[in-house]
């Protein structure tokens, strides 16, 4: 199979490591290719975006979400190396108010499946980080929330070496508590 797929703590967050082939020239290795998605997780999805970030050393990125067009996203780093993070906001789900990370980088070439339903955000540990997701579902402004990156009942373990840079509507995100989550 050319990937990989690997749960999370949370079952619906999937850790994808594509087939990677390499020789002296360098490397190819296939991003995203439909057909395998659905083979190795069973997803049928219809992806009609793609975002492209860049971003410096210490830049926190989230926790957003969008409450009425929920998006699933599709994340992978092209250039440097970010710890990624998805917070389950599904009031219904057994897993609600919990929390993965995990690091991804241009190295190791992993992505991260964060299914509709859950907040998501980044920061970015390498010196410059470029940032590429597809997602599910068109950005909607009017639809999107934040959830406070440093809220006290998440816990979240953000590898940090001094305080992060953050947006100033991330730095008035709502905690846990507040948001409104989804059913």
């Amino acid at each position: 199979m050319p990937i990989t797929v690997t749960p999370t703590a949370i079952p619906e967050v999937l850790v994808i490591e594509p087939k990677v082939f390499g020789d002296a020239r360098g490397f190819f290795f296939e991003s995203f290719n439909a057909r395998d998605f659905h083979e190795a997780t069973g997803l049928d999805l219809p992806f009609v975006q793609d975002n492209h970030s860049g971003s410096s050393r210490g830049v926190l990125r989230g926790l957003h979400y969008q409450i009425q067009q929920p998006q699933g996203k599709l994340v992978r780093v092209v250039q440097g190396e970010v710890f990624d993070v998805a917070v389950d906001l599904r009031r219904s789900s057994p897993t609600f108010g919990q929390w993965v990370g995990e690091t991804l980088s241009a190295e190791n070439r992993k992505q991260l499946w964060v299914p509709p339903g859950f907040a998501h955000g980044f920061l970015v540990l390498s010196e410059w980080a470029e940032f590429l997701y597809k997602t599910t579902d068109y950005y909607a402004p009017a639809s999107e929330r934040t959830l406070r990156w440093d809220d006290s009942t998440l816990l979240i373990d953000w590898p940090l070496v001094t305080p992060p840079l953050v947006a100033a509507r991330d730095a008035r995100g709502l905690t846990l508590l507040e948001t409104e989550g989804y059913p």
